[in-house]
């Protein structure tokens, strides 16, 4: 257990963004399977509206920095091509 002032806020702290941090990835996580939910239901207008909800979440997610740019590029790209090919 930290001793000092310095130590106690900065725990404080620590535990302050965690919450924060978490909530945004759980946020995301669920953002995520709901689109592949809409996906392997086979409603492509319903896909579609929720690939625009989902890369917004994931600029979110770049912008809080729970993500990786190039992971929600990643994410963003697989997804879309899943959507497309959608009949």
């Amino acid at each position: 257990m930290a001793n000092h002032f310095s130590a106690l806020k900065r725990a404080r702290q620590t535990e302050r963004r965690t919450t924060r941090n978490r909530a945004n990835a759980s946020r995301l996580r669920t953002q995520l399977r709901e689109l592949r939910e809409t996906i392997e239901k086979g409603d492509k207008g319903a896909a579609q509206e929720a690939y625009r909800q989902t890369v917004s979440a994931l600029d979110k997610a770049i912008q809080k920095g729970t993500l990786h740019e190039n992971t929600a590029s990643r994410y963003k790209s697989r997804l879309g091509v899943r959507v497309s090919a959608m009949k």
